[in-house]
Parts: structure tokens; C-alpha cells; sequence
């Protein structure tokens, strides 16, 4: 009979401690598969497909700053890095700094090619000189198309991806708490208040006539709002939303720079276009790592949609048949050196997407980006400088 008694009360002690843990996930995780909204005396409510059974749990009454403060759970890596969490990047350290947070939220890696893009279109104009009042509209463009402009991007589709976060990345800032809804939306404000604010000087110090760089940047801001918000939210078809993400990234800070030094053309918005569907293929690298989320939200990433093989041809053909297609124009424009340039910094990509991306994206990811994408970005600066001439 003690025996007996022993086991029923080792079982019920078993499901207490299950009940205890899943009420402390959906804690930890307030955007989750747990789904807790910060109230008091809230329900949360599990699905567990495979046992076929609805667990139903109440939360305790809790205090929403305590809740809210508390670090993630699990870093994607052991430890964590401080440099990733500045970065914006996957294996990030926990940190209750709110600077840093909010920093991590902008994702600081992703500015280069914005401001590379300014870089290129100042190029492509042929007017920009190497005198403090150029060098400074320059600085103070890639100010707008970098931490402003990309920031506020960045911020607001972590907003939008906070439960595919909480699947995918649940020790990010948003899905893990780190950061309150208030704070989130202050931040998106300031930053897209800021970035017109920039262009809107920009236009002014260049003389325009007409606001061509509020243009731009409002009509970017717009892209990037209905790339991540519903009820569009492009990013949910794999192909407009890479291509609009690739537009946003290689033709919008292009268009900036070159409008601020000179004018725009037509040739050269077909071309930055063009060079937008390589953009999509630089877009669809990121979609590998999200594929679990992305197929649980109903997100239709092409990775979700052709399945993770088909899905790697489709990202390499995209960037490396656009810039021999870029080649080729510019051969046909009689520029064959800045041609044989452009196609010498071709291979190394393709040499790199064999040895990293084909044969793993997720796990070589930051190891394919790190190596191949130098190579594409001075391609993009070749052909700006060959747009010049």
C-alpha cells in the first residue's frame, strides 16, 4: 500500500512540475506558441498537436514591469555574444540595457548596404568632389538611409515578426520581453520622424525645386511599412517581398545619392531595378533560417513554398544571372573593362556559394554572407562608376 501511495504521488508531483514549467515559459515568452498577454489574471492556452490533447493554464497574477524586465530565457548561442547583441545579429548576448536594446532592434548590420548604395549613387552622378560641403550632405545621407531609415525598418518588422520571433528567436528583444510595447513604438516614431526630418534638409542644402529626397524617403518608409504591416504585409509572398526588400536596399539609397549630387535617368533606374532582383536573392538567404516560423504563421517565404533545395538554386540564380546580365549591358554600353570587372568579382560569389551556401544555408550563413557579399557590393560600385561615364 505505501508502495502504491509513493508511485500516485510521484505522478502528481510530475504533473505539477509540467504545469509549473509551462506556466514559467509563457512568462519568459510573452509573444509564444504559449501565447501570454501581459495583464492581470490572464489565460494562456496550449495546443500539443501530437498527444492530441488542449492543456488549458491560468497565470498567477503578476506584476507586467517585473514580467517585462526579465532577460530571455535561451540565447540562441551558449553564453551569447555583446557584439552580436550591438550587431542585431542570431547568437546575441541577454542584456537589460535598454541603449543596447534598442540599438540591437535596428540592427546595425544591416546599414551597409544602405549606405554603400549612397555611396554608389554619388558616384553615379559624376558630381560628387571631395570637398567638406559634399563629404558632409554624403555623411549626412547615409545618416538617413543607414540609422534612421533602416533602423526604423528593422524595428518595425520585429514589431510585425514578434510571434514568428517567439518561434524562431524567442530571445529577441520584443518576443522576450526585454522591451515594452511604448518603447518599441517611440522608437519606430523617432526614427522615421528623424529620416524625413534629414531628407527634408538634404533637399534643401541641394537646391531642389521639387523634394525629390523626401519623396524618396517617404515612399521607402511606405515600402517598408507595408512590407512588414497587414493587411498587405508583402513579405508574406516570397517573391514581392524579396524583390521589394531588394529595391529597398540596393535602388532607394542609389536613387538618394545620386538625386542629392545630380539627377536621375532613366537607364539608370532600369539598371538599379534590374540589380534589385539580386537584391531578392540576397533576401531569400534570410529566409532559411526562419522556415519553422514562417510555415507556422503562414508566411509563404520560397523556402516554405519550393522547399529549402529548390529554394537555394532559385537565391544564387537570382544574383549571379542579373549581374551577367549586368555584364552584358555594360559590354553592349562599350564599357567592356568595367565589364570584365564586374565579371571577375562574379566568380569568387559562385566559388562561395558552393562551398557555403549550396551545401548549408542555415548553418553557413554568416560565413557565406561575410565572404560572398563584399564581392557583390564592389560590383554594384563598378557598375555606378561605369553609370558615370
Amino acid at each position: 500500500m505505501t508502495s502504491i501511495l509513493n508511485t500516485v504521488s510521484s505522478i502528481l508531483a510530475s504533473r505539477v512540475s509540467s504545469v509549473d514549467r509551462v506556466g514559467a515559459l509563457s512568462l519568459r515568452n510573452p509573444v509564444s506558441v504559449v501565447e501570454f498577454t501581459c495583464r492581470r489574471s490572464a489565460w494562456s492556452t496550449l495546443d500539443s498537436n501530437s498527444a492530441g490533447r488542449r492543456f488549458v493554464v491560468r497565470a498567477a497574477e503578476t506584476d507586467t514591469d517585473k514580467v517585462k524586465s526579465q532577460a530571455p530565457d535561451k540565447a540562441s548561442a551558449a553564453g551569447g555574444s555583446s557584439i552580436n547583441q550591438l550587431l542585431g545579429i542570431k547568437g546575441a548576448a541577454q542584456e537589460t540595457n535598454k541603449w543596447k536594446i534598442r540599438l540591437q532592434l535596428t540592427k546595425p548590420v544591416t546599414w551597409p548596404p544602405l549606405v554603400w548604395g549612397v555611396v554608389c549613387g554619388a558616384a553615379a552622378s559624376g558630381n560628387f568632389h571631395w570637398t567638406p560641403e559634399d563629404v558632409a550632405k554624403s555623411i549626412l545621407c547615409m545618416m538617413m538611409s543607414g540609422p534612421c531609415l533602416t533602423g526604423y525598418t528593422q524595428t518595425i518588422n520585429d514589431w510585425y515578426d514578434r510571434e514568428i520571433d517567439a518561434i524562431n528567436e524567442p530571445y529577441r528583444p520584443i518576443p522576450s520581453g526585454a522591451i515594452s510595447e511604448q518603447e518599441v513604438i517611440t522608437q519606430v516614431w523617432v526614427l522615421l520622424l528623424g529620416g524625413l526630418g534629414i531628407a527634408g534638409v538634404l533637399d534643401v542644402w541641394a537646391g531642389h525645386t521639387t523634394p525629390t529626397l523626401f519623396y524618396l524617403a517617404l515612399g521607402g518608409s511606405l515600402l517598408s511599412y507595408i512590407y512588414s504591416a497587414p493587411p498587405l504585409k508583402l513579405k508574406q509572398n516570397g517573391w514581392v517581398g524579396n524583390f521589394a526588400l531588394g529595391a529597398s536596399y540596393i535602388s532607394l539609397p542609389w536613387w538618394a545619392g545620386q538625386a542629392l549630387f545630380g539627377t536621375l535617368t532613366p537607364d539608370v533606374v532600369v539598371l538599379t531595378l534590374l540589380y534589385s532582383i539580386a537584391g531578392l536573392g540576397i533576401a531569400i538567404v534570410n529566409d532559411f533560417k526562419s522556415v519553422e516560423g514562417d510555415r507556422a504563421m503562414g508566411l509563404q517565404s520560397l523556402p516554405v513554398a519550393f522547399g529549402t533545395e529548390a529554394a537555394k538554386w532559385i537565391c544564387v540564380s537570382a544574383i549571379d544571372v542579373t549581374q551577367l546580365s549586368v555584364a552584358g549591358y555594360l559590354l553592349a554600353s562599350g564599357k567592356p573593362y568595367y565589364a570584365l570587372a564586374l565579371l571577375a568579382l562574379i566568380i569568387p560569389q559562385i566559388v562561395f556559394q558552393f562551398k557555403y551556401f549550396l551545401k548549408d544555408p542555415v548553418k553557413y550563413d554568416v560565413k557565406y554572407q561575410a565572404s560572398a557579399q563584399p564581392f557583390l557590393v564592389l560590383g554594384i560600385f563598378v557598375t555606378a562608376l561605369a553609370s558615370s561615364h
